[in-house]
């Protein structure tokens, strides 16, 4: 396997017979692609033959390798302000640029919450310092997430903020999560929440189930997700906003949502991969690796994630990047902090299911770019000439284990620490600039 020259510009950038992958336009070929000045000017074949003889681009061999749109994540949690020690957004953009994202929202539950507009430009401000990639603060749907009182949602969409959130928390209150609909609804923003219904969670640390018994943990009921999302989805359908369920877990919540497109609902979902790739069977020995929130299922449910993923019932992927300190998760089970540091994973992790046909590549790369884009409003990025090339070149082959020297995350928490994966982002382009080059990373190691 041949090393990549480094990349210091995209003044003229050749990447040969690469396979290029854009959902966008419905491609999947094998080609040569051209950047000139930033910009991507060609894809196809003989792109070379065109070029002045006294040119000279710096090539990349793309052979074996996979050229896809630059990834946009739904909601990742970058901590600052306040859980700097967790994440910051220095430390969590390059994270992200190291995954291969270009468009990266933030949760508002940080330390002051993000439910002023003093707050969303500081995010956006300090973001736009530090480069590699775009930041989109979520604007908190309540003051301080406490479900009481709505945040004033005009103010912080013009502040920046690019839809609305409840972070890790539900909005029980269901006169004020309809009030929460409306409201967004006079400025077609998007209300994004994780249905969980906390009466029902209580205490629960892993899915309720033989796994749970035999641990002797406390359960979490897939009644959780089913009621929280039915109720979402009946207001929704009275208020016509926008509505995103995020971290779908359960076979009954696949349901639901498709039944509540068949009704022409405006909902969308995501799940994220470890749901995908992990059940509460692989829950062995109390790891606190495996404490995600919502928690792994049986199979069953995993089963269904993928298939309702497929169909386009489950339209998106959210790596739902959630890093913590090492005090926070090296503990017992049921006193760790939940979630995973999955940025720089997330692309590996859903490339294992397309290799495996679990899922085809188009709709893989399709979830996880031009999908999310769409449901945040966002300009999709795709492998159009004309455009500034916003992309990442992917080595399927490359073989790598995430650890507390390849992370560039400050969090080390994943269930897949220590673990072989093929496939490694080598290079990240956003809006025509390098923002992550696998070749200049000399101090990261496999």
């Amino acid at each position: 396997m041949s090393t990549p020259p480094k990349i210091a510009d995209l003044r003229l950038l050749l990447i040969q017979g690469v396979r290029a992958i854009d959902p966008a336009s419905q491609l999947d070929r094998t080609g040569d692609v051209l950047v000139r000045d930033g910009q991507l000017v060609g894809l196809g074949h003989g792109i070379a033959a065109e070029l002045d003889k006294a040119a000279q681009p710096t090539v990349i061999d793309g052979r074996g390798k996979v050229l896809v749109p630059g990834l946009v994540e739904l909601r990742a949690h970058l901590g600052e302000p306040g859980f700097e020690y967790r994440e910051d957004i220095a430390s969590g953009l390059k994270a992200a640029a190291a995954g291969g994202f270009v468009e990266i929202c933030s949760q508002p539950d940080t330390d002051p919450v993000n439910d002023q507009r003093s707050i969303t430009e500081a995010l956006r401000a300090r973001a736009r310092a530090v480069g590699l990639a775009n930041l989109h603060p979520l604007a908190a749907s309540t003051v301080g997430l406490k479900g009481e009182q709505l945040t004033e949602l005009g103010d912080l969409l013009a502040a920046g903020a690019l839809a609305v959130s409840s972070g890790r928390t539900y909005v029980r209150n269901s006169a004020i999560m309809r009030r929460l609909l409306q409201y967004s609804r006079s400025f077609d923003a998007l209300v994004i929440q994780q249905p969980q219904d906390p009466s029902l969670v209580g205490p629960a640390v892993m899915h309720e189930g033989a796994a749970s018994a035999r641990l002797g943990l406390s359960g979490w009921p897939r009644a959780a997700e089913e009621i929280a999302l039915s109720r979402d989805l009946a207001l929704c359908r009275t208020t016509g906003a926008r509505y995103h369920a995020s971290s779908i877990t359960t076979a009954e919540g696949v349901q639901l949502l498709e039944q509540a497109l068949e009704r022409g609902i405006k909902v969308s979902s995501d799940v994220t991969p470890a749901h995908l790739l992990l059940s509460d069977r692989d829950v062995q020995g109390y790891d606190s690796r495996y404490r995600l929130e919502p928690p792994l299922r049986e199979p069953s449910d995993q089963q269904a994630l993928l298939e309702g993923l497929q169909r386009g019932i489950i339209s998106c992927i959210s790596s739902d990047h959630r890093p913590h300190s090492q005090l926070e998760t090296h503990c017992e089970f049921d006193q760790a902090e939940p979630g995973a540091s999955s940025l720089e994973l997330c692309l590996s992790l859903i490339w294992s299911l397309v290799e495996r046909g679990k899922i085809g590549a188009l709709r893989a790369i399709e979830a996880l770019t031009s999908a999310p884009a769409r449901t945040l409003g966002l300009d999709a990025p795709g492998l159009t000439a004309g455009k500034p090339a916003s992309f990442a070149l992917f080595d399927p082959l490359q073989a790598w284990t995430p650890g507390p020297q390849t992370l560039y995350s400050k969090g080390k928490n994943t269930p897949f620490l220590g673990q072989t994966l093929n496939g490694k982002v080598v290079l990240t382009v956003g809006q025509g600039v390098v923002t992550f080059d696998a070749a200049t990373e000399t101090r990261k190691s496999s």
